[in-house]
């Protein structure tokens, strides 16, 4: 019989019944350092107090009034968005797969209201990954997301990563943006290199075409900036944000310039949930922790001393690892291929450490913004030890 939760996940033999910061605690007793922050998402720890109190007391008044009415805490929450960022005006909804579905419905209505209907193609990248609704399944462009699920939507062209003169050759006259992750994470953690990002914006004002960026996973601080594309200097027209953004409630957003967001007009696109008062509630709170004054600068420098630990454990173990990548607190140590990310991280949970694979054999290591340098090193202990067990010659005698 199958079980009565759908079995669509492959979900580790694990339960947990608190958490506090960088620490959960399973149902069986067992503490465990939490370096994958449900995927990228748990940006302020578990428990945080400040969210914690926040959360309780708007529950405690409302939680739901839907978009019929005004909701202050969203406009309070869009206007310091706005204020933090590049962009003018602010959607939200529930999720990154939504706010990167909306995001590309406002660039194909950008280009239809300004006479070019015609303009509805995206260039992607290979390696992406945007979503698992049908069109954000078509954008990320992987085959194995794919099968099953009919013809993909048409409107997406995928280049190499990283690849300047694939970008140009895409361009054609039906394309209307160019869609890149500034650190690709479910494909390998993959940091965009900084000139690239230069150039794709370059390359998008000299076409007329948008720059959409999803930094559902590298945004609200895991670069060590808030945004991972300030590290490039450059501003998207528009741009998708969840995972962090909530701290682990669920939320998302479109962030978007005034010349893109002025066609989401009444009757262009909705959500039920998006951006109801409980939601913007646990996003304020999170802005609040992570706007604090000296927060995003601890970030980077105990995101410069993870780097450092990773590179050193790539280096002690080159039977196991062949390198690290990434960016800020969004890491991925690659891995060689006599060992699979997936027997790491299995090595990993049993030294009492949380992480999460990624595609080309990386194991990603991506934990809440407010670890420590002790935290880092107590994580980096257990990673050695894993990677000790795993040394093919050391395994093969065991």
């Amino acid at each position: 019989m199958i079980p009565a939760l759908m079995p669509t996940y492959n979900r580790a033999d694990l339960a947990f019944e608190r958490g506090e910061g960088a620490w959960l605690w399973t149902t069986d007793g067992r503490r465990m350092l939490d370096f994958g922050s449900g995927i990228a998402t748990t940006s302020i720890g578990h428990a945080h107090p400040h969210l914690v109190k926040t959360v309780a007391e708007q529950a405690a008044r409302v939680m739901h009034v839907s978009n019929l009415y005004r909701v202050p805490q969203a406009e309070k929450l869009a206007a310091r968005l706005v204020e933090s960022s590049f962009a003018d005006s602010v959607f939200f909804c529930n999720s990154g797969a939504e706010a990167n579905e909306g995001m590309m419905k406002a660039v194909r209505k950008y280009h239809a209201e300004n006479g070019h209907p015609e303009r509805f193609r995206f260039v992607c990248f290979e390696g992406a990954f945007h979503g698992r609704t049908l069109a954000t399944l078509a954008a990320t462009g992987n085959a194995k997301y794919l099968e099953g699920f009919g013809p993909p939507v048409e409107g997406f062209d995928h280049v190499p990563f990283g690849n300047m003169n694939a970008v140009r050759d895409a361009i054609g006259p039906n394309t209307a943006a160019i869609m890149i992750e500034p650190i690709q994470g479910e494909g390998g953690v993959r940091p965009a290199d900084l000139r690239f990002l230069r150039e794709l914006r370059a390359v998008c004002d000299e076409y007329g075409i948008l720059l959409a960026l999803d930094e559902v996973q590298t945004g609200m601080g895991r670069s060590g900036k808030l945004w991972a594309h300030q590290w490039a200097g450059i501003e998207p027209d528009v741009m998708s944000s969840a995972k962090g953004i909530g701290g682990g409630f669920p939320l998302g957003a479109i962030l978007a310039k005034e010349k893109v967001a002025q066609y989401l007009k009444p009757g262009t696109h909705g959500t039920t949930y998006g951006g109801n008062p409980l939601a913007c509630s646990a996003g304020n709170a999170v802005l609040d922790i992570i706007l604090a004054p000296g927060f995003l600068d601890q970030v980077d420098r105990v995101a410069r001393y993870l780097w450092q630990g990773m590179g050193a454990l790539a280096a002690r173990h080159p039977e196991v690892a062949s390198g690290v990548r990434g960016a800020g607190l969004l890491i991925g140590l690659q891995l060689t291929p006599a060992v699979t990310n997936s027997a790491f991280q299995a090595a990993a949970v049993d030294e009492g450490l949380l992480t999460v694979a990624a595609g080309q054999n990386v194991l990603r290591v991506a934990p809440s913004l407010i670890i420590t340098e002790a935290e880092v090193d107590a994580a980096l202990a257990m990673l050695d030890r894993a990677a000790a067990k795993l040394t093919p010659v050391k395994a093969a005698a065991q």
